[in-house]
This record gives structure tokens, sequence and C-alpha cells, in this order.
């Protein structure tokens, strides 16, 4: 327990911190408009003193050990993802060159031969070949494949070409 001596002297420090804190207060606010006044004059704004303020403290952070080691392992985090971006690029633009060199070549070989697209575009050609010599001939001839009328069509151009332009006479003409 406190005595009323002790209590009383208590009190009259508490109203003297009290007071102290008033007057330190009001001197605060004095010297804060003050400050205000001269920012005025110098033209320093509210938009400035922010600015200046996150300069000062993204600087102070950059210059942290713990932003240094950040940046480091990000960093070159950063330069491994690029390497590997860059492999998979590479080795994905092999894969369509092979690809692109595979389609190119494969178009000689003789299974194109047996697809069904070639099979139709060769009924095609054997048909139309089939049509003009029932014109041009007046016979028609449904024998021969695909490989006897597109020779028999290079000898009549060929013929054709050293004759000027005599059209056959006769179906052997067309044959060969």
């Amino acid at each position: 327990m406190i005595s009323e001596e002790e209590k009383e002297e208590l009190k009259t420090e508490l109203a003297k911190l009290e007071d102290e804190i008033s007057t330190l207060r009001q001197v605060l606010a004095a010297k804060e408009k003050h400050l205000v006044e001269i920012k005025q004059k110098l033209g320093i704004s509210l938009m400035n003193e922010l600015k200046q303020n996150f300069s000062k403290s993204w600087h102070d952070m950059q210059t942290t050990s713990a932003y240094k080691k950040t940046h480091e392992t990000l960093s070159h985090a950063g330069q491994k993802a690029t390497a590997a971006i860059s492999n998979v690029g590479t080795a994905i633009s092999k894969k369509f060159g092979d690809m692109s060199y595979s389609i190119r070549h494969s178009i000689s070989m003789p299974a194109m031969r047996n697809s069904p697209t070639f099979k139709s575009f060769e009924e095609k050609v054997e048909t139309t070949v089939t049509s003009l010599k029932t014109k041009v001939g007046g016979t028609s001839h449904t024998g021969g494949s695909f490989e006897e009328v597109l020779s028999s069509t290079a000898h009549a151009s060929a013929q054709s070409s050293l004759a000027g332009t005599r059209l056959p006479e006769s179906e052997e003409e067309l044959q060969c």
C-alpha cells in the first residue's frame, strides 16, 4: 500500500508530466507549422517528399544483404531458365526440321503410290486420258496402267514436237 503522502507526490508529478507533454505538443505543432511554411517557400510538395522517401527506402533496401542474395539467386535461376528454354526451342526446331525433311523425302517413296489419295488421282487421270483417246481416236481403250498412259502421252508429245503440231492419226500412234 502507498501512503497518503506518496499519493500526493505522485499526483503532483503526474500533473507536471501532463503539463510538460502539453507544452511539448504545442512546441511540436509550432515547429511542424514552421516546417510546412519553409517547404512551401522551397516548392517542396507532399508528392515530392513521398518520391524522395520512396527512393531512399528503395536504395536502402537494395543495399541489404538479403536483397543482394535474393537478387543473385533469382538472376542465376533466370539464366538457367533461359538456357533451358533455349535448349527446348532448339530441340523443337530440330524436330520440325527433321519432320520437314521426312515429309519431303517420303513423297518420293513407293509407299505413297499405294496410298488411297494417289490411287484416286491415278484413276481420275486414267479416266481423263481414256476420254481424250475416245474423242481424238474415235475408239475407247480401257486397258493399260497409269504408267502406260503416261508413257504413251510422253511419246506422243515427243513425236508431236518432232513433227510440228501433227496430231496422231491412229490409236497405235497414241499408244506407241
